[in-house]
C-alpha cells in the first residue's frame, strides 16, 4: 500500500506531565500527505492525550510540532480549526436535542439577511450524507437522540467532513458500525487519502489496521516504540508492540456443554422487535449477528424490562414470567451489560465501589442504617475477582481505562450471578490487552453454567465466541445455526439481501 506524499505533520519530542504522571515523554510522529498513519497502543499508552494536542486541547510541555516544514503552536481549538485539523473524539459530542442537518452545520448555518435557511440546510446536510456514501444516517430532519449509537458515530464523522480538512484524526470511528458501514466509512477514507488528507487512524481491531492503513505508530507507556509500514507487522508483531507480552491469536471459544434451557422467548413483539423466538440454554453462548439498525439493541433492551412488549412471552427455566422494568429482569436472573457504558450502565460521578455496590444497596442499606462492612466486602470481591486495575474504591470510575469501566459494569451484577447475561457490545472501546480479559470473562461465565446472549457488531468476534449463531435483521431471526457451519460471507451476504 501505498506509504503517502510529503511529509504534512511532524511531532518532535513531544512531551506533557499531568501532575506526578508523564503522560508523554519524547514522542515522534510523522504523517505524510495522503496516507492512513494508525496509532496504536492500549489504553492509558497516551494515545488520548497526544490527540489532544494536535486538536488544542492540551499543550505540549516539551517538543515540536512542525505542519509543511513550519514550525506551528496550537494553543486551542480555534488555532487547530484554523490549520485544518479535524478531530473526531470516541465520545461522541452531538446535541442530542438537534435535528442532524443542524448538528452537522452547528454554529455554521447557512442564513440570509439573518434568517436560517433551514431549507438549504436541509439540501446542504442530505448533499453532505450522500457524497460520503452515509445513507444508513437516514433522515437528515430527525433529532440526533433518536438515532442508534452508531448512527450518531457517522453523523460525527459526516460533521468533521464537512469542511476542508487537511488532517483528520479518528479515535475508535467503528467501534459500534457494522462490518458494512466500517466498509463505508474506509471507503470515504480513502477518497480522502487519494485528496491528499493526512488521517491518523486510533482502533484497537488490528483486522482494520491491516486493511487500512499504510504506516503504523506505536506508544506504550507514554513514549513513540516504532514506525513500520503496515504491510511489514503482522498482528503478533503489533501486540508484542503495544503490549510487551504474547497474547493469544484466536478467539477462545469457551467448552459447549448445553444443559437444560435458561431463556425462551416467543413471538416477542413491539415496535422495533417483530416476532422473535428462540431458545438460550446454560452453558452456551447464542450470538446476535445484525448490521447496525437491525434492532438487536432493542431486542436486548426488552428482555431487560427497558422497552415495553406489546406481546409474546417470556420464560425463565420453564416458568412464564412478566417483566416490565430492569428491577423485574433482576429478580427474575436476567443482568444487561449495555452498549453505551458510559451512558447506561455506570454512574460516571460515582467512585467504583459506589458502582460495583449499588445494584445490591438493599442489602447493605437498610432503613437509615449502612452495614459498612458488608458494602466493603462486595466491592472488594468485584474489584479482586475481576481484576478491575484501580488506585481503590474510592477512584472515580470516570478515571478508569475502557477495559476497566467495562469490568466494572459486568463485575456489579456478578456479587449474585445471574441466569442468563446478555452483552452487548462487550468489547466496545477497549484495547487489545483487555478484549482478551473481556473473552476469558465469557469463558468463566460459561464455565460457572450461565447463558450468555452475545450482541456485537465485530463478526469475527461474534461469530468465533458463540455456540450458536442467531442472524437478525429488521427485528427478527433470519435463522440460527452453529456458528461453526456458516461463513463470515454468508452471514453477510444474508444480512445484507435485499
Amino acid at each position: 500500500m501505498a506509504a503517502g506524499g510529503p511529509s504534512l505533520l511532524e511531532l518532535h519530542g513531544i512531551s506533557k506531565r499531568f501532575g506526578a504522571t508523564m503522560a508523554l515523554q519524547e514522542v515522534h510522529l510523522e504523517l505524510r500527505a495522503g496516507e492512513v498513519h494508525a496509532l496504536l497502543g492500549e489504553n492509558g499508552a497516551g494515545k488520548s492525550t497526544l490527540i489532544k494536542i494536535l486538536g488544542g486541547i492540551h499543550r505540549p510541555d516539551a517538543g515540536e510540532l512542525r505542519l509543511d516544514g513550519i514550525p506551528v503552536e496550537i494553543r486551542g481549538v480555534a488555532d487547530a480549526d484554523r490549520l485544518g485539523i479535524r478531530l473526531i473524539h470516541q465520545e461522541l459530542t452531538l446535541a442530542p436535542n438537534l435535528s442532524v442537518a443542524e448538528n452537522l452545520f452547528l454554529g455554521r448555518e447557512p442564513r440570509r439577511w439573518g434568517l436560517l435557511q433551514r431549507g438549504a440546510m436541509t439540501a446542504a446536510a442530505e448533499a453532505l450524507r450522500d457524497r460520503l456514501g452515509l445513507g444508513v444516517i437516514g433522515d437528515v430532519r430527525v433529532r440526533v437522540g433518536s438515532l442508534s449509537v452508531a448512527q450518531q458515530q457517522l453523523v460525527e464523522i459526516a460533521r468533521a467532513l464537512s469542511t476542508e480538512a487537511r488532517i483528520l484524526v479518528l479515535d475508535e470511528p467503528t467501534a459500534s458500525l457494522s462490518e458494512a458501514e466500517t466498509a463505508l466509512l474506509f471507503d470515504t477514507l480513502r477518497r480522502l487519502r487519494q485528496q491528499g488528507v493526512g488521517i491518523i487512524y486510533i482502533s484497537h481491531r488490528l483486522e482494520e489496521i491491516q486493511r487500512l492503513a499504510d504506516r503504523i505508530t506505536v506508544l506504550r507507556d507514554g513514549r513513540s516504540i516504532g514506525t513500520q509500514d503496515a504491510a511489514q507487522l503482522s498482528a503478533p508483531e503489533l501486540i508484542r508492540w503495544m503490549v510487551g507480552r504474547e497474547l493469544r491469536e484466536h478467539y477462545p471459544r469457551p467448552p459447549h456443554r448445553p444443559g437444560a434451557v435458561a431463556l425462551s422467548v416467543t413471538h416477542l413483539v413491539n415496535d422495533r422487535v417483530r416476532d422473535v423466538s428462540f431458545e438460550l440454554r446454560y452453558g452456551e453462548v447464542l450470538g446476535l449477528a445484525g448490521l447496525v439498525g437491525a434492532g438487536r439493541t432493542e431486542l436486548a433492551e426488552t428482555l431487560f424490562g427497558l422497552r415495553p412488549a406489546r406481546q409474546g412471552e417470556v420464560r425463565l427455566e420453564g416458568r412464564p414470567v412478566r417483566i416490565t422494568s430492569p428491577g423485574d429482569a433482576l429478580a427474575a436472573g436476567i443482568a444487561l451489560v449495555p452498549e453505551d457504558r458510559k451512558r447506561a450502565g455506570l454512574v460516571l460521578t460515582g467512585s467504583v465501589g459506589f458502582n460495583l455496590a449499588l445494584p445490591w444497596a438493599p442489602e447493605w442499606h437498610r432503613g437509615c442504617h449502612v452495614q459498612t462492612a458488608r458494602r466493603d466486602a462486595i466491592v472488594e470481591r468485584g474489584i479482586a475477582g475481576f481484576g478491575i486495575r484501580c488506585t481503590g474504591a474510592e477512584q472515580p470510575v470516570r478515571g478508569l481505562s475502557g477495559g476497566n469501566q467495562q469490568k466494572v459494569v459486568i463485575a456489579k451484577w456478578m456479587e449474585h450471578p445471574p441466569k442468563v447475561l446478555i452483552l452487548d457490545e462487550p468489547t466496545r472501546g477497549v484495547d487489545v490487552g483487555a478484549r482478551e480479559e473481556m473473552f476469558a470473562l465469557i469463558g468463566r461465565a460459561i464455565q460457572a453454567g450461565m447463558a450468555v446472549l452475545l450482541i456485537s457488531s465485530d463478526l469475527p468476534e461474534v461469530m468465533n465466541l458463540s455456540h450458536r449463531l442467531a442472524l437478525y435483521r429488521n427485528g427478527r431471526i433470519l435463522r440460527e445455526m452453529a456458528s461453526d457451519a456458516i461463513t463470515p460471507e454468508a452471514v453477510m451476504a444474508e444480512l445484507t439481501r435485499n
